[in-house]
């Protein structure tokens, strides 16, 4: 078994070199995801908008949201599992390639006019479920794909696409609802998924070595992963502080579409705006953490997941008729998140040895995931109770205490010293 002290060794002396032409393959593929995920994001705005305008219901949305979270928690250990044992490249294609079919059901049944939300709901939960298989293979595969040294600024073009994935799938999203049947609009998911399809077709991604005495069954190397994770002075902490925080934030990113519909009696177009000059700011931050290459991953986590909830709070607490004030705090939310969020996939991509990479970043798919459809129904009632702008403040103030809760945890901090042979802080 992989017990945790084996992490302490210098992690670079174990990375694959990718070889000659990494950045064809890597550039190749990650733009091809790119443009899978700003379809998929512009598909995910489309659907909660006309549930919000259909029913106007934080109970509705709140289904929408666990339909789409709980089957990729509940699933995302075993994505992992195989992640790590089979084809990263083909579970990837297989992934797209089902939720695009279910897309094109779906479209089918807007277009006849036969669509009911339960059937929106069954298709949220079909994608996540294939999500559940498709990310940690894609978060896996990146450590193969790229030399050590240019992990950092990977993490950091993935926090950049996060940015643009925002700006690009609320005004498109918002702007395709202008112009065309919601059955066309959805069309466009259809397109970038085959889009992403294609490099990985095309070209090949390293697997890992299989670890020393050969593979185990799948069940033990699922609890493998969970027990390195839980017996890492550092892990775990970290896993419970992320499960917390989603917890308590995670409903904020279903329900924004209804604080702006109801408090500042705004529409799509307000929240394409809200969410656009949000992109922006990801995508800043994003190049930030790129050119920065933080060290110190912890202390940038802690921070900025705290300033990202604090900011989620005034966000609300902007009055109805100052919408512009708004807009300012969810993007100052916006750029802290990615400037925790960063460095937290290099954390454990420095940390983690590549062949259990599937299966630790599907346990904090897993625990992440399971934490935000619990929070969504925690939060459905209070929103009732207190109404949806006191939600949010409620949520930001507990979210950015939780966060800052972390620098009292010494084995927490101590990552840093094993994530990376660098003595230099930054």
């Amino acid at each position: 078994m992989q017990s945790f002290t084996a992490l302490d060794e210098a992690p670079a002396a174990a990375h694959r070199d990718p070889g000659p032409g990494w950045q064809w393959r890597f550039w190749a593929i990650f733009t091809g995801q790119a443009l899978s995920l700003i379809g998929s994001a512009l598909t995910q705005f489309v659907l909660l908008w006309w549930i919000t305008d259909t029913t106007g219901s934080v109970s509705t949305l709140a289904t929408a949201g666990m339909a789409a979270l709980l089957p990729q928690a509940l699933l995302g250990s075993l994505g992992g599992t195989l992640a790590d044992r089979y084809s990263r490249r083909m579970l990837m294609i297989a992934a797209d390639s089902v939720s695009a079919l279910c897309m094109l059901l779906l479209i089918t049944l807007f277009l006849t006019g036969r669509v009911e939300l339960w059937h929106i709901y069954t298709m949220m939960f079909i994608r996540s479920a294939m999500q559940a298989f498709q990310s940690p293979a894609a978060a896996a595969s990146t450590a193969m794909l790229v030399p050590h040294g240019f992990l950092p600024r990977a993490a950091g073009l993935n926090q950049t696409l996060i940015g643009l994935m925002t700006v690009a799938a609320a005004p498109l999203g918002a702007m395709a609802l202008g112009i065309m049947p919601i059955g066309l609009a959805l069309g466009i998911d259809v397109i970038t998924a085959l889009i992403g399809i294609v490099p990985l077709l095309v070209f090949r991604i390293p697997q890992p070595d299989a670890p020393e005495g050969g593979r185990t069954g799948i069940w033990a190397e699922f609890q493998e992963g969970v027990r390195l994770v839980w017996n890492h002075p550092g892990l775990r902490p970290l896993y419970v502080l992320l499960g917390v925080v989603v917890l308590v934030i995670m409903p904020s990113f279903t329900l924004v579409q209804l604080l702006v519909k109801q408090h500042f009696a705004g529409g799509a177009e307000g929240v394409a705006l809200m969410e656009g000059l949000a992109g922006l700011a990801m995508i800043v931050s994003g190049l930030a953490v790129t050119a920065l290459a933080p060290r110190r991953h912890v202390r940038w986590v802690l921070w900025g997941f705290a300033v990202s909830c604090f900011a989620l709070a005034l966000t609300a607490l902007a009055p109805g008729h100052f919408f512009w004030l708004a807009v300012a705090w969810w993007v100052v939310s916006a750029a802290a998140f990615i400037l925790g969020n960063a460095p937290l996939t290099t954390l454990l991509q420095t940390t983690i040895p590549n062949h259990l990479q599937g299966r630790i970043f599907s346990l904090l798919s897993t625990v992440t995931g399971l934490a935000a459809p619990m929070g969504l129904a925690a939060a459905t009632p209070i929103g009732e109770l207190i109404g949806i702008r006191w939600l949010f403040v409620l949520q930001g103030v507990l979210g950015g205490c939780l966060s800052l809760l972390g620098f009292w945890s010494p084995g927490l901090l101590s990552l840093d010293r094993r994530a990376s042979p660098e003595t230099m802080p930054r």
